[in-house]
This record gives C-alpha cells, structure tokens and sequence, in this order.
C-alpha cells in the first residue's frame, strides 16, 4: 500500500503529442509535447491548488525520463508513476483557433495501455478524489477493469466519459457508463454528441435530458459541459446554469475539457461546494485554451477566480 495520499488521483495514459497547426502532409511542421486526457486533467487539478498524483504506466527510457520530468515541473507527484518496458502511446493533432481537429493515435499495445486494478488497488483508498475517463477505460481491458476498480472503492470518484470513437464503440463506451455511474459522486458528458450518442438521447433531446439520463444511471450528480453553452449542473434537487467564460484569445481547444475536469475534482477536493468548483472548471477551461496543446496554458487559481468572478458581474 503506496503511502502517497493526495488531494486528487488521476489514472490513465500521459501521451507523447505531436502537434502541427499546419493540415497532415508530409514535410509538416511539428512541435513535439507531452500530453494526454489523464495528464492535462491532473496538471489542471495542480494548478487549482489541489495535491494531485498521477497514476500512469510510463516507459523506462530516456523518451519516459523526459515525460516524468514534465509531470513533475507541472507539479504532480510522481511516486504513482510506474517506469516499465513497452512503447509509448503516441498521437499525432492537427488544430486550429477555430477548433476543428484530427487526431491520429498510436497506442496499441502501449505500456501505458497496461494500467491495472493491481496498480489501482496500492494507491486508491489514500487519495481524496479520483479522477478517471471513459479515454483510460478504452485503451484496454486491463484499463477498463483499472477505472471499474478506482469507482468502486475511491472515498469520491469523479468520471468524465471522454468518449473518442477512434479508441472505442459507442455501445462499448455506454456501458462503462453505466457500469460506473451509479458508483460516481461527478459524472461530466459533453453536449451535444457526446451526451446524445452514450445516452441514447434523441436529436431534439435538451442538456436537461441529458442531466436526467445520467442522474437515472445513478450518478449523484452531473456537469454537463456545452462549450461557450455553458455548464449545466445537476442535482437530486435542481438544475443550474453555470454560464461558460469567454477566452480571452483561441489559439488550441485541445484539453479544454480535461482542465474542466481535473479543476472541478481539485476544488471538490479542497472542499468548495460543487456549483463553486464548476465556476472555477469553467473558467479554467476558458482560460486554458490560450495555450497551445493540453498543457500549453494552465491558469493559477487566482487567475480562475478572477475570470470567474468577472463572469458573473
């Protein structure tokens, strides 16, 4: 049993990202990074003043050595770090300010894609808050088995479904779902296709739909996140409008998402009601997407709360 007890565990695949602004050719222009769901959520959850672990396999090579290094100047603890052999998973983005993206992945068979329930069970009941996503559990069986673990006995489990067709089926990334929901404190779709596709929802649905398709999965309660739409909160109780903070400038949406995600685990973590923690989310992701890549800009907390703060006046 890991004696690491932080305020947020994030488990999943850090990613080694090769990035052009440019369309896919050859000759292209690329900027080498390390990214990832689980790494940018768990470097947003730093940056939001939470003691944030990563739980990851990583490759013990010189190309690993480099990602750690990066873990840790992004302030995440790296002693849930497992170093094994195996190849990196790799994937290669093309984006733009106005948001239109292709990924390409390469990580089949990769030693982060051999997470475990094992790796889970030394460090899980230590940690506040887990966080994990719908990515984790599509990479592979063992990752799957990985996040149904971290749900079943983390203290509070936060889940965002991250659905990426690429890496996983829509009926397979439904059931995770389910299998998880009733099981989450948190769980944050993406409106609208994300939400639609995994719930089942029709064309015509609305967000409320789909805080009430999640909620009778048997989540306690959801975010919905709809980009400059907003957030819409959902509880036993009610239903709130979070409105979305205008970016001060676009330059890569990449991981936007993500820092939702591990800035609203951070504050619960940290005690914040849960409408407070998804101000903050909201305006981190706002913020975030000044940076290019995942982790190109992460704001402090101050910086979230003032963007927060100036949103709602």
């Amino acid at each position: 049993m890991s004696t690491v007890s932080p305020d947020v565990l994030v488990l999943g695949e850090p990613l080694v990202e090769v990035s052009t602004s440019e369309p896919f050719r050859d000759g292209a222009t690329v900027r080498l990074a390390f990214s990832g769901d689980a790494l940018n959520a768990a470097a947003a959850a730093a940056a939001a003043g939470a003691r944030t672990a990563l739980l990851a396999r990583v490759p013990d090579d010189e190309l690993g050595d480099a990602l750690v290094a990066r873990v840790s100047e992004l302030g995440i603890d790296t002693e849930t770090v497992i170093r094994v052999p195996g190849q990196h998973g790799v994937y290669f983005t093309h984006s733009d300010p106005s948001g239109r993206r292709q990924f390409a992945y390469a990580r089949s068979g990769s030693a982060g894609s051999t997470l475990c329930p094992d790796d889970v069970a030394a460090v899980v009941e230590n940690a506040g808050v887990v966080l994990a996503s719908g990515i984790t559990a599509a990479v592979s069986e063992s990752a799957a088995a990985a996040v149904l673990y971290a749900a079943e006995h983390a203290r509070r489990f936060v889940y965002d479904p991250n659905f990426r067709p690429r890496l996983t089926s829509a009926e397979e990334a439904a059931a995770t779902l389910r299998r998880v929901a009733p099981l989450a404190e948190l769980v944050t779709p993406s409106w609208p296709d994300e939400a639609r596709t995994l719930l089942g929802l029709a064309a015509d649905a609305t967000p409320h739909a789909a805080v009430s398709a999640t909620r009778a999965l048997g989540a306690s309660t959801v975010a919905v996140t709809r980009g400059s739409g907003g957030v819409l909160v959902g509880t036993a109780t009610e239903a709130v409008d979070v409105p979305a903070v205008p970016p001060p400038r676009v330059v890569d949406q990449t991981g936007a998402g993500d820092v939702f995600a591990g800035t609203v685990a951070a504050r619960l973590a940290c005690g914040d009601e849960l409408l407070a923690a998804v101000r903050l989310g909201a305006a981190a992701a706002s913020l975030s997407v000044q940076g290019r890549g995942g982790t190109g800009f992460l704001p402090t907390l101050a910086q979230s709360r003032a963007a927060a703060k100036e949103a709602r006046t």
